[in-house]
Order: structure tokens, then C-alpha cells, then sequence
């Protein structure tokens, strides 16, 4: 049973010995236990002080003990641009994806990662990039991080236990956690896993400013769980050979592409420290949700977890959206999401259960409905809803989310040719009849107005 610090953004500080914590925060001549100060800085030096994210680490050894980086070849990540040389397309057509199927052979959660869409680019620091992963096997002397981005993960099947540099995450079904950029972590599991990743390239998230919703609703910030200080033992490497001395593989995702080092003992060797840059995980049952009661279908972004806020206000680079358990209480309206298209993609996944505007969304699968690109019920779910009698219903069959953005993605070939692709999707639509039996009555003669319009046979 791993400890928690609660507080979204907070400035915490945590130690795993008695005073390992340098007195007033300020950094001596030689630290506590002679640990190694060592800072992780998550935005530029100069930003505002309210933005300001860093974090000081006191640790057995400082983290440049490794070998020269080199490239890792293959892989199903993002490699460069998202581009039409580099695999992807782009489409305007509805996509969704049956559920991914799990590993029937040995795979790290690092290795089990598939990119299913992105666009931008890491090295300009613009962008986002989508995810799938499966994995069966445990990270073993073995830990990665990601220059380009913040990982937000979302397992759907199996539970996550994340060792970072800055301690231990659980993360089972109905959680998420946010790995920030530059953040060392590994993953450990028991059976096959499956889950959902989103990878911001710029900016961090926050919590969704609430304007007329007020002080309470959503996400609160006391919900989001921090790690305290956890390390490994320190291992002796007296009379050992320099190949036995670096016994760790640390990959590092930089610029798009895989790199990978050995380096000289365990990376989470931090006994110690202070500051508001850490992983974190949320349980997304603590969402509080806001509805209608009286008509029409809220936007969705009134379920917002997380946002990763754009440069145009109001426009985010992505948004984390759940469609959790609640209470719908309308009258005299149509109360799943209406048709629409919109400006923005809107890339969703299935936790559990089945989603409630559509059938045969599968819990593991995905959807993808790009910029302006129509969607909305299947014709079985709209007559249901149109016909239903309109009382306080209350949804606990599903959760399903979205990573919703607002650029147009480009699609990996591999996910546009997978097996497990629903290429008939756009016949969930098909059934739709042509309804209308209006008639117009003109009266007042030649030229006259429209009088009356009457609607039904």
C-alpha cells in the first residue's frame, strides 16, 4: 500500500530518512547523508512565478552517470513528423478501432506502445501525439523518459504499479496518471494490460477553469495523489567491472525518436525532495459532474478532467473529457449528444462497459472523429431517446473519455490497415430514414406569406 501527498500543483516536500531534507529548503555546502542536489526544471527559468514548475531531488548519485545515448531502431512510436513519408495520413472519414489485442508475446509497457495518431512536431515543442499500449511484462533493470512530453495514461485493462524518481504510483482501471516530461519512470505488471496514452508536446495540464460553474465541480484539486519519497537500496559495485557496474538500460524518447543508454546503477535513487514538479495519479470515481436540469445536452466540455491549454484562450492544445456515472435529468429534450461536427478532433476510448450514444463501442476500442467531420447516435440509439419517457435517469453502465484537440490528426498506416479496425463503422449510420412528412399551406392569395407549417401526415 503505497502513501500519497494530496493537492493538484502543489509545492510538497517528502523524505524516506529522518532530515534528509536540507533545513530551509537551501541547498549546504554538502546535503544530509551526503546526497547529491540535483534540480529537474519543468518550464524555462523566467517564466511567472505562478507557473514556475521545478523540483530539487536529493539523491545517492547524480543522474549523469551513464554511457553515450544511441538510437533505437524500429519500434512502432512516433519516428519524426507526422507525415505522409513518415507513415501517417490524414482522413476525414468516422474511424474506430475494436480493442487492441493483447501481447501473445513478451512486451514492456515501453515496448507495447503504439502510436495511433499525432501532429506537430517534438522538437518545436508544438503538438500532441496519440497512444495505445499492451503489455504482460515487467520493466526489469530497465526505465525510461520522455524529453518530448507529458504522458497522461489511461489503463483500461490491468493495474500499473509506476516507479518514478520521486517514488511509487498504483494505477489501476478508473485512474489516470500524468508522467511530466523528464520525469524517470518504469512500470511494473501483473498480466496483460491495455490502455490508452495521450502525449502533449508543449505546456503542462491544469485544471479547466470553472467560470460560471463557480468554486466547486469537476476535478477537485485535494483529489489529485502525489508520491512520497521512495529509493532503491544502493548497490555495492566494489571490485566490479564496469560492464557489472552499468546494469540499467535508461531510454530516453528525444525529438521523436527511441535513444537508449546503460547507465551506472538504479535511476530511483532519490532519498529526498521539494518542489511542485511530480508525477501524479486521479480516480476518476472523485469526478464531480455537472448537468442539465432542465434542457438540451451539454457540451462535453463540462466534463473536463485535465486541459493542456493552447496559445488561443479558450482553444486548448487537448483536453482529457470522461463520460462518467451520473444523473440525467432534462424535460422536453433530446438527451444524448445531438449530431455535430465540429472544429475540433475528438479522439475517444472506452474504460469499461458500453457508451450510451452509440452501440458496439467496445471498452479497450477507439473512435476518431476529425475536424467538421459529422457524428453523432446510431439511428437504434436516437429512436430509443426520442421515444423514451423523459424522467431523471441515472447512466452507470460505462465510463468512456476523450482527448479532444484542436488541430487535425495525421493516422498511422499500421492503425488505418490493423485487423482489428472497424472498417464498417460508417454503417452505423446507415439505417437513417428520411422522416420528414411536413407539408407548407400558403393563404392569402398570390404572393402571399407562409401562414402556417404543418408537421406529421
Amino acid at each position: 500500500m503505497f502513501k500519497y501527498n494530496s493537492g493538484f500543483d502543489s509545492e510538497f516536500q517528502t523524505e524516506a530518512l529522518p532530515n534528509a531534507l536540507p533545513p530551509f529548503g537551501n541547498n549546504p555546502q554538502v546535503c544530509p547523508y551526503n546526497l547529491y542536489a540535483e534540480q529537474l526544471s519543468g518550464t524555462a527559468f523566467t517564466v511567472p512565478r505562478k507557473e514556475n514548475r521545478r523540483t530539487w531531488m536529493y539523491r545517492t548519485q547524480p543522474s549523469v552517470l551513464h554511457n553515450p545515448f544511441e538510437e533505437v531502431e524500429g519500434g512502432s512510436l512516433s519516428h519524426g513528423p507526422f507525415t505522409r513519408s513518415n507513415g501517417y495520413q490524414i482522413s476525414p472519414n468516422q474511424l474506430r478501432w475494436n480493442p487492441l489485442p493483447l501481447p501473445s508475446c513478451s512486451e514492456t509497457f515501453v515496448s507495447g506502445l503504439t502510436t495511433i495518431a499525432g501532429e506537430g512536431d517534438p522538437k518545436c515543442k508544438s503538438g500532441l501525439a496519440v497512444h495505445m499500449y499492451t503489455c504482460n511484462r515487467s520493466m526489469i533493470n530497465e526505465a525510461m523518459y520522455n524529453s518530448d512530453g507529458d504522458y497522461l495514461i489511461v489503463p483500461e485493462t490491468g493495474t500499473l504499479i509506476v516507479q518514478t524518481e520521486l517514488g511509487y504510483l498504483e494505477v489501476p482501471p478508473k485512474f489516470i496518471c500524468v508522467i511530466p516530461r523528464g520525469i524517470v519512470f518504469k512500470v511494473n505488471v501483473e498480466g496483460g494490460c491495455r490502455g490508452y496514452v495521450l502525449e502533449v508536446f508543449k505546456g503542462h495540464f491544469d485544471l479547466p477553469d470553472l467560470g460560471p460553474i463557480g468554486s466547486n465541480g469537476l476535478a477537485n484539486a485535494r483529489d489529485f495523489e502525489y508520491p512520497v519519497a521512495a529509493y532503491d537500496e544502493v548497490e555495492n559495485v566494489e571490485g566490479k567491472t564496469k560492464e557489472e557496474k552499468y546494469n540499467w538500460k535508461l531510454i530516453n524518447k528525444f525529438g521523436g525518436l527511441m535513444f537508449s543508454t546503460e547507465r551506472c546503477g538504479t535511476p530511483f535513487n532519490v532519498v529526498a525532495w521539494h518542489g511542485n514538479y511530480s508525477p501524479y495519479r486521479y480516480n476518476l470515481e472523485k469526478f464531480c459532474c455537472i448537468n442539465s436540469v432542465t434542457f438540451d445536452h451539454p457540451d462535453p466540455s463540462i466534463y473536463t478532467v485535465l486541459t493542456c491549454k493552447g496559445d488561443d484562450v479558450g482553444t486548448a492544445t487537448a483536453d482529457f473529457v470522461i463520460f462518467p456515472e451520473r444523473w440525467m435529468v432534462m424535460e422536453n429534450t433530446f438527451r444524448p449528444p445531438w449530431y455535430h461536427r465540429n472544429c475540433m478532433s475528438e479522439f475517444m476510448g472506452m474504460i469499461w462497459g458500453k457508451y450510451d450514444a452509440k452501440e458496439g463501442f467496445q471498452a479497450g476500442g477507439a473512435s476518431l472523429h476529425s475536424c467538421m467531420t459529422p457524428h453523432g447516435p446510431d439511428y437504434k440509439t436516437f429512436k430509443g431517446a426520442s421515444e423514451c419517457e423523459l424522467k431523471p435517469h441515472k447512466f452507470d453502465k460505462g465510463l468512456a473519455f476523450m482527448f479532444e484537440t484542436n488541430v487535425i490528426l495525421n493516422i498511422s498506416e499500421k492503425a488505418l490497415a490493423a485487423e482489428h479496425r472497424d472498417v464498417n463503422y460508417f454503417k452505423c449510420w446507415e439505417g437513417i430514414p428520411n422522416a420528414f412528412q411536413g407539408k407548407e399551406e400558403k393563404e392569402g392569395g398570390e404572393g402571399g406569406e407562409n401562414k402556417k407549417r404543418k408537421i406529421g401526415p
